[in-house]
């Protein structure tokens, strides 16, 4: 069974080498002795969010302070290719389902998509506390996974913002129901190319809200680069298939 995993600040971890004694306090550690329960002789992982992991042994357990002594540093370099979700906002939290379940699988980085259809508005204060949600739910996601990297939850964009990633982007990806071309077959195409040109890149997995991504709207990102994908014969909720869509690229792009 892998060890439980805290995080910790980034770059906190800086300098701990085998060894050494790290000091982990605030929420993380109440929940690493307070629910966790964990104590004097067990393993533990720490990670900064950032890539750096130590694994170590706890050799003190206070209220709210988690002393482990360090067996083993790692850091996990960014993958070549990186997988980006741009998730529409969607209704009943099932954006957050999405962005939760793709952090399990690997995806890294989310951005929140105000499409035309999305039911759900972030404006004003509202804006700034669902962005925050997002990274909280991330956060918990990744420490679920025991991932070392935290995927990066990046500004709320509309159709109009959207357009230029795309152009900027490596692959944009439009899942849609309509597509004809399989995901799988446009991926392994990218990739072919990509390693003929020795090169890395950004792949965008774009989703859109429950009514779907209006033809308008895939016209446009289309005319900046995007391509339509097919992801397989049944048609998904905007909380299935971006995860659904991480799983092909990691399996083609040999991220698994």
């Amino acid at each position: 069974m892998s060890n439980p995993l805290f995080f910790t600040p980034a770059g906190a971890l800086d300098g701990t080498v085998p060894g050494s004694l790290f000091v982990l306090d605030g929420a993380e550690a109440r929940h690493a002795v307070t629910v966790k329960r964990l104590a004097v002789g067990e393993q533990v992982d720490l990670a900064d969010g950032a890539g750096k992991r130590i694994t170590g042994t706890v050799t003190g357990a206070a209220p709210a302070e988690l002393t482990v002594e360090c067996t083993s540093v790692s850091v996990e370099p960014r993958p070549d290719v990186r997988l980006v979700l741009v998730q529409a906002l969607a209704k009943g939290d099932r954006d957050e389902l999405a962005i939760e379940t793709a952090t399990e699988l690997g995806i890294d980085a989310v951005i929140p998509w105000q499409s035309e259809r999305s039911i759900v508005r972030w404006k004003g204060d509202r804006a700034a506390k669902a962005h925050g949600k997002w990274q909280s739910t991330v956060a918990a996601a990744a420490k679920q996974a025991r991932r070392a990297w935290i995927p990066e939850v990046r500004p709320a964009v509309d159709t109009q913002a959207l357009a230029k990633t795309v152009a900027e982007a490596g692959l944009a990806v439009i899942l849609h129901e309509d597509a004809v071309t399989p995901l799988r077959r446009v991926l392994g195409k990218w990739s072919e190319e990509r390693q003929e040109a020795a090169g890395s890149g950004e792949i965008l997995l774009i989703v859109g809200p429950e009514g779907g991504i209006s033809p308008r709207e895939v016209t446009r990102l289309c005319s900046a680069g995007a391509v339509t994908a097919l992801l397989g014969p049944h048609v998904l909720r905007s909380s299935t298939a971006g995860p659904a869509g991480v799983v092909v690229a990691s399996d083609v792009l040999g991220r698994w």
